[in-house]
């Protein structure tokens, strides 16, 4: 094997992702393991996060601000949107301390650097799958109930689902772990971004009962499309256009390229200003 310096911008060696497949697996093993090794309740934080979340979206949102959620049981609505900002949030927010958190290691042994948050994001989809099973918990006990509810055509665009907002978290959480290895700011900024972020998100009120005159700003959020598209196909209620949703892979796909090129040019020179 023989290593050598990146020498510009589209020099990716994206093939080395695949050559350190192994490596990569270790990470995951390591985030998902580590983040709950010390805690009493352990991976049943998975389900408690997310099902809190969704009970104070309930009272708050359903039972005193009497916000609309189309006709669907309050529960099954505020849990369908967390469960996929989730998803998305967690990306975005642990793959933006990708060189900061890793400054050890990455001074020491030679390999990919994009293996990192990469290995994020695949141990998220595991989180992702477990609150996914959740969801899917509730969902079958209103369909026992009688509840109005039935799943679409729509449910078979679940993978591509799940890979823009992968692909929308990594793009931009690597975007912001380039620009704070020099402007430390930042880093503070990330937490309090997302959550603002999940406000221009229908995963409170739906889409359909926003002003026309306002919506464009909600359609500017590329996970709007991807939230309502989910709900759409679990619960037959939200609002899926092949248009909407064709924009929000384009703006994953230009984001995640931008960020890919990004991190590669800013591994070059992060062990001088980290």
């Amino acid at each position: 094997m023989v290593i050598r310096p990146r020498t510009g911008w589209f020099d990716l060696h994206l093939a080395d992702l695949w050559r350190y497949r192994d490596l990569v697996m270790l990470f995951v093993r390591r985030d998902f393991v580590s983040q709950y090794k010390q805690t009493i309740l352990g991976p049943l934080w998975f389900i408690i996060q997310p099902l809190l979340t969704t009970l104070t979206f309930t009272v708050i949102f359903g039972n005193i601000a009497q916000l609309s959620t189309d006709g669907l049981p309050k529960m099954l609505f505020y849990l369908s949107g967390v469960t996929a900002w989730n998803y998305f949030a967690d990306c975005l927010t642990k793959t933006s301390e990708t060189f900061n958190a890793n400054a050890n290691i990455f001074g020491k042994v030679y390999f990919p650097r994009l293996a990192v948050p990469v290995s994020i994001v695949i141990s998220n989809l595991i989180r992702f799958g477990i609150q996914l099973g959740l969801f899917l918990g509730f969902y079958f006990y209103f369909l026992a109930r009688g509840t109005a509810i039935h799943a679409t055509q729509a449910l078979w665009l679940m993978p591509l689902l799940i890979l823009l907002m992968a692909a929308l978290g990594l793009g931009t959480g690597i975007i912001v772990s380039s620009m704070t290895t020099r402007y430390r700011d930042l880093r503070f900024l990330v937490q309090f971004g997302v959550q603002l972020l999940m406000y221009t998100t229908p995963v409170i009120y739906p889409l359909s009962k926003i002003p026309d005159q306002y919506r464009w700003i909600m359609l500017a959020n590329p996970m709007t499309p991807v939230i309502e598209t989910f709900r759409y196909a679990f619960l037959g209620s939200g609002t899926f256009s092949w248009g909407y949703l064709g924009l929000s892979a384009a703006m994953a796909t230009v984001i995640l390229a931008a960020g890919i090129l990004l991190f590669n040019h800013v591994e070059k020179t992060f062990m001088d200003t980290v």
